[in-house]
């Protein structure tokens, strides 16, 4: 059997994890348009802050294809799928033959129509290591940083060059930071703790740009040596679009992670996923997903048969200093405590939905999993949890599950 995948990250790694669980002797080959070993890309910001380096920011260890017999095609970019031929041309030319076909092309950083923005000269997206590496060669002790995006991009970018620029502004048509998983009181708290490192500009955007001058929707001038675009990203569908296949806003599959193509499977932040959460499709660019899907996908692709039915947006993150967890929708009656920290419970139809916390998040794991579960909650079990996380307030059966991951589809 010949396995072929189209991407280096999470969602191909885990792929190449699942494949081998099946398949000892298959050959697999993996295309990627980065010349580096599979590399964590939430690290790229804590390399330019110094606290991690190239060798550590390794997803694996420097022999993961050597042990997975897997063979590297590094620093090529595949431009076509002819499925009817089962093979995928590259921009080399080359033609890379497959049995079995997974995308995992993940998403790229959306860049807006604004004008004037082609002749600004030092402008950098912030997802990829090479990015990491052009926006390091132009940094200064005197560089006045504009950043478009108060989201998850946007402020880790801002946390990784921090003390070593002379100022960071940022501006974003949200009315709030971090407007895509926190609500308004916690993205308040984090503004709050982190506004003397940088000023913000938000319910505003971009309208034009003159070289280095920003004119701004609220009538600011914002003057700037570097420009970090992070509005946004965009799943690199066009691969699997452009030979016919079924997309919506990422790559639509099933819960094998199989994708209208026969033969071809797709993984990561380029497909939509089932949401346990809100029981509907939507893309969940979140790493552990990635690999999680990668890995069924790999399994299945190799003749074994399982279903991912767990998929979550989760996000843990930490911010200057500050730790929050994020994960499912925010859907239905929602319940804040502020006595340690903050957090918000969001419950519907009697089952924990969704969470966000700041602080105190050691035990996120418990309001995970039962978001996982769909554990039905009474009165008591809620007044519980909410205060105090604790498998304690449920019962034997149930702990028994969570306990012993019986309830596991993946």
């Amino acid at each position: 059997m010949r396995y072929l995948i189209i991407g280096n990250s999470a969602a191909a790694i885990g792929a190449v994890e699942g494949i081998r669980e099946i398949d000892k002797v298959g050959s697999i080959c993996l295309i990627s348009d980065e010349m580096y070993h599979t590399y964590s890309r939430p690290l790229i910001s804590y390399y330019l802050q110094g606290k991690t380096d190239k060798d550590k920011m390794k997803y694996r260890d420097s022999d993961f294809y050597e042990k997975n017999s897997c063979q590297p095609m590094l620093g090529d970019t595949a431009v076509k799928i002819d499925h009817k031929k089962g093979n995928v041309i590259l921009e080399s030319k080359n033609k890379v033959a497959y049995d079995k076909l997974l995308i995992a092309t993940g998403s790229r950083a959306f860049i807006p129509p604004i004008d004037g923005l082609k002749n600004v000269k030092k402008k950098f997206t912030f997802m990829k290591f090479d990015d990491v590496l052009a926006l390091e060669k132009e940094l200064t002790q005197d560089s006045r940083v504009l950043i478009m995006g108060a989201g998850l991009i946007g402020l880790k970018c801002a946390e990784g060059i921090y003390g070593r620029v002379k100022s960071i502004d940022v501006v974003d048509l949200a009315p709030r930071i971090l407007s895509s998983i926190l609500d308004d009181e916690g993205a308040q708290i984090i503004k709050n703790r982190i506004c003397d490192k940088i000023n913000f500009k938000l319910g505003a955007k971009v309208d034009k740009f003159n070289h280095n001058l920003a004119y701004l929707s609220d009538g600011t001038i914002q003057e700037f040596d570097i420009l970090i675009i992070a509005v946004g990203v965009r799943p690199n569908i066009e691969i699997f679009a452009n030979c016919g296949g079924v997309v919506d806003k990422g790559i639509v599959t099933n819960e094998k992670q199989e994708t209208s193509i026969t033969n071809i499977y797709a993984a990561g932040d380029v497909c939509e996923s089932y949401d346990s959460s809100c029981d509907s499709r939507r893309i969940l660019a979140i790493l552990p997903n990635a690999y999680a899907q990668g890995r069924v996908a790999g399994i299945n692709m190799a003749g074994g048969s399982i279903s991912n039915k767990d998929s979550l947006p989760i996000n843990a993150l930490g911010l200057f200093g500050t730790h929050m967890v994020t994960a499912g929708s925010y859907a239905g009656d929602s319940f804040a405590d502020t006595k340690h920290g903050y957090k918000r419970l969001f419950i519907k139809d009697g089952i924990l939905r969704g969470y966000i916390i700041i602080d105190h998040i050691d035990k996120a794991g418990i309001y995970t999993a039962l978001i996982r579960d769909k554990a039905p909650l009474s009165s008591d079990d809620f007044n519980l949890i909410r205060v105090s996380p604790s498998l304690a307030a449920f019962s034997d059966a149930y702990r028994l599950r969570i306990l012993s991951g019986s309830d596991n589809n993946i």
